[in-house]
Parts: C-alpha cells; structure tokens; sequence
C-alpha cells in the first residue's frame, strides 16, 4: 500500500467536493443548520405551565394558596374561569396545560383542621410534561400545608415545630439542571453519526452512476488505497465540523466543557472513522446514491436518535432492545461526550466506551475494504 496513492485519491475527492457546492454545503452548512434548529426546539425543561383556576372559595386562604403558584417560576397562571366547561375549553384549545379547583367550603375546612380536597385537571395528551406538573403541583400544596400546620400550632401556643428531617439536596455535573447541557453533547453524536454516514454513502455510488469506476479499476491504485483515500477528505470535513459544534455549543449555547478538549477531539476521530466507514461501506454494497441515501439514513438516523441514550434512557427500556443498543456506535459516543462534558472525567473510565467506538471503526473499515473489488460486475 502506497500513501502516494492514497492521496492522489484523496485529492481528487477534494477536488470533486470543492467544486460541488452541494456535497460541500452538505458537509458544512446542514450539520451547523441541524444544531441549532435542534438545539432550540429539543427541550426537556418543564416551566411556566400555563394554568387557569377556578376559585369557587373567593376567601383570603384560596387567594394565599393561589399566590403559591403564581409566585413559582413552574407554573403561570392564564385566567380565572368559572365553571368546569370553561375549564374544558381552555384545555381544549391549548390555553392551559392544567386547570386548578379550589372548592367554595376551602376556608372552612382549613379553619375546622380538615383535608380540603383541591381538585388539579391535568392534560395528559402530553404524558411526560404532565407528570413533571403534577410533580410541581403537589410539592406547592406540601410547602402550603406545612404553613398551615405550623401556624395553627404556633396559634395554639405550642413550640415552633421545625421539620425532623431537612433534604439539602446538592447536584453534581449540571447544577442548573439545564436540559440543554446534556441535549447539545448528544446532539453532535447525532448529527456527526447521519452527516458522515450520509457524505460517504454517495462516494463510490457516484463513481458507478457517472461512469468513471472503470477508470479507477484500470488504475494501479489497490483497494484498500481506494477506500483510504475516499474516507480522508470526509474525515478532515467532519472534524472541522466537530469544531463547529464544539464552538457553537461553547459561545451559542453555554454548555460546560470541563474535560480534555484533546480526548474530546480523539475520540471524535474514533467515532468519525466508523461512521464514515458505514457510509463507504452502504455506497460499495449498493453501488446506487439514492439506495444508498435512503439505507444510510435508515440506518444511522432512527438508531442512532432512539437508541443510543441520547433522548431516552436505555435502562428504561426493554430488556431485547437493551440488547440491541450494543450494535449502536453512537450510544458509545454519547456516553464519552457526556463524560467529558459535563463530568470532565479521562480516559481512567471512558476506557471500554473508547475501546468499542476504535473496535467497530476498525471492524466496519474492515469489511468495506473486503467488499470492494477491482473489477467490473457482469
């Protein structure tokens, strides 16, 4: 093998690229385009639910447990309505998330030291952001009901009673709890695995759909020289693309970077060597670019997006599919992202995530260049 003939192989692809503003735009522009459109719209942080309420009480207790809500950050408080088809209308047309209902004896009962059943309409057509609100909810009526209790005990001129057991609860890695500073570092994961298996899935397509395979089969260019040199230029594309994102979520969404910059960077080349070789290997075996498209898409986006913890924590879900989340090379690159970015943990711990990304590379590079041959099929 000669590196000679893997970079006239190399340039010529730089070449084809430079003047296809196409292929350069899709190299560049899309993956930036797709981070920050996915970076704004995918969100998993639950605040001001717009709530409307009912308060059938008017009493000056309704309208303090009422302030309860309006003064957390969790909730928004849209109208007062005043009846229940009012109710339903403003969850109906997507006013309000949760309507809350105070009943007209809620004074009276707190003064005779009852359970007041407040009743909380929640829209569970959204079922995850509708139990956070419930969440929320009950914890506003657990701060209100101490309140009471203890002051019903001071008024009845017992000692001030302090909680047994006080939670000082400390997290560790996000501390603001943003769901942005672990949603971008898995992003790029994403995006990376799509745009890198989708640039390189139409490369030796191309070549069989213009006719210029057979020149490259006369040549005395072997094939592992041949799959070499098409993956260096989409490897030098993708890394700068690695830069971008790694910019972008530093200075446009301020998400931490508290590991080694320079083990970030390596293990991306790791991650971009298999992804880049699941491409090359989908354009040999099809030797179409639209069947090429459409395969390398079916199999790098949907996995990699589902699969790879990225969105869904793979512990929740069922044991086979556990399983299979095994053959996914992003959910190794999600995990080592995670762990650089927000843990600024080494390679001491990330060591078997990098050692599978650098084994499926290895192996995915391996079977494309057995399944290319220097030959015209019949």
């Amino acid at each position: 093998m000669k590196w000679f003939r893997i970079w006239a192989i190399a340039r010529k692809e730089f070449v084809h690229i430079v003047r296809d503003p196409r292929s350069l735009g899709m190299a560049i522009a899309i993956p930036m385009l797709l981070l920050v459109l996915f970076g704004y719209a995918l969100t998993l942080d639950v605040d001001n639910v717009p709530v409307v309420v009912w308060d059938q009480s008017g009493s000056h207790d309704s309208r303090n447990f009422i302030s309860h809500f309006e003064g957390s950050h969790y909730f928004s408080i849209r109208d007062h309505v005043r009846n229940y088809p009012e109710v339903e209308r403003a969850i109906d047309s997507g006013q309000a998330l949760a309507a809350l209902v105070i009943p007209s004896d809620f004074a009276d009962q707190i003064v005779a030291g009852r359970n007041v059943p407040v009743q909380m309409i929640v829209d569970g057509s959204d079922a995850n952001t509708a139990t956070i609100a419930m969440g929320y909810a009950r914890v506003v009526a657990l701060i209100y009901s101490q309140q009471i209790a203890l002051r019903e005990v001071q008024r009845a001129g017992g000692r001030v009673l302090a909680a047994p057991i006080e939670v000082r609860p400390r997290v560790w890695y996000n501390p603001d709890l943003e769901s942005r500073n672990y949603i971008i570092p898995g992003l790029i994961a994403v995006i990376m695995m799509v745009i890198a298996a989708l640039l390189t899935s139409l490369t030796v397509a191309r070549e069989w759909e213009n006719g210029t395979m057979e020149q490259l089969i006369s040549t005395p260019v072997l094939g592992p020289e041949l799959v070499l040199g098409k993956l260096l230029p989409y490897f030098a594309i993708g890394m700068l693309d690695v830069l971008l994102a790694v910019l972008m979520g530093e200075f446009l969404f301020q998400v931490p970077l508290r590991g080694n910059v320079a083990l970030l960077f390596g293990m991306a080349a790791l991650f971009l060597v298999g992804s880049l070789s699941l491409g090359l290997l989908i354009s040999i075996v099809t030797k179409s670019q639209l069947l090429a498209s459409q395969l390398a898409m079916v199999l790098t986006f949907l996995p990699s997006f589902l699969l790879s913890g990225f969105m869904y924590a793979i512990s929740n879900m069922p044991r086979p599919i556990q399983i299979i989340t095994y053959l996914i090379p992003a959910r190794y690159f999600v995990a080592l992202l995670k762990g650089i970015y927000l843990k600024g943990i080494g390679m001491e711990i990330l060591a078997l995530e990098a050692g599978l990304l650098a084994l499926f590379g290895a192996a995915v590079m391996a079977v494309a260049i057995a399944k290319f041959k220097k030959k015209v099929a019949l």
